[in-house]
């Protein structure tokens, strides 16, 4: 019995796309007939998904990549945004995210918001790795590469709790953004950032008081 397995390739690198078309195709059971369109950026992606669903004959499997360019109208900014239209128009679609990113705290906020089917670090892709993915998301999902397994395990293991919002401080802190400027992109007032980052200190226990001793305590425990 074939199987007809419609898919949507989004990444704005045609070459890597061709990658892993050739890919899956090669590695295909012999019952899989694979259909796949290929989007370049968020509006086709968009265009892609809202007709599979007008014709109904909506994708089985998205591969999203997470860094694309914005939408014309502004209302997508990066894959992320584009998973999270997917799960509303294709519930039953298996999303498949692609990212060069390996921050824990992106890796966090996408299996929180998202909850892939599967997660790839490009860094870690393999052929042998993406056919195996591409099969395990189809019949027995999920499938995490190892970078996104490791970064799972260490804050698993680890006997600190941080929510949300003290992962973002933890991740703007990375990123070189200043206390004073902590508050806004946070919408939180400045005492209260202070507060929360005197209580990460605590957790971590760092005796020095230092940012940036904080951060390399913090990453060696996986939560940036």
């Amino acid at each position: 019995m074939t199987e007809k397995i419609k898919i949507l390739m989004i990444d704005d690198h045609p070459m890597i796309i061709e990658g892993y078309q050739n890919t899956l195709q090669f590695t295909k059971a012999e019952n899989q007939e694979l259909y796949i369109d290929i989007a370049n950026n968020c509006d086709e992606a968009i265009r892609f998904m809202d007709e599979s669903v007008l014709k109904n004959r909506p994708y089985d499997v998205l591969f999203v990549d997470i860094s694309l360019p914005p939408s014309k109208d502004g209302s997508m900014n990066s894959g992320e945004d584009l998973a999270e239209y997917a799960r509303k128009v294709l519930p039953k679609a298996k999303i498949v995210i692609l990212t060069m990113f390996n921050e824990s705290f992106r890796i966090h906020n996408i299996i929180k918001t998202i909850d892939p089917e599967g997660f790839l670090i490009k860094s870690d892709l393999t052929s042998s790795e993406l056919a195996s993915a591409f099969q395990a998301v189809l019949f027995n999902p999920p499938f995490y590469s190892g970078t996104v397994n490791s970064h799972i395990r260490k804050t698993l293991t680890s006997d600190i709790v941080i929510d949300e919002k003290n992962r973002k401080i933890l991740h703007l802190l990375s990123q070189g953004v200043k206390t004073k400027n902590l508050a806004s992109h946070l919408d939180m007032s400045l005492s209260a950032v202070e507060k929360r980052k005197k209580q990460l200190k605590d957790l971590f226990s760092i005796e020095d008081g230092e940012d940036e001793t904080l951060l390399t305590e913090a990453r060696k425990q996986g939560f940036v």
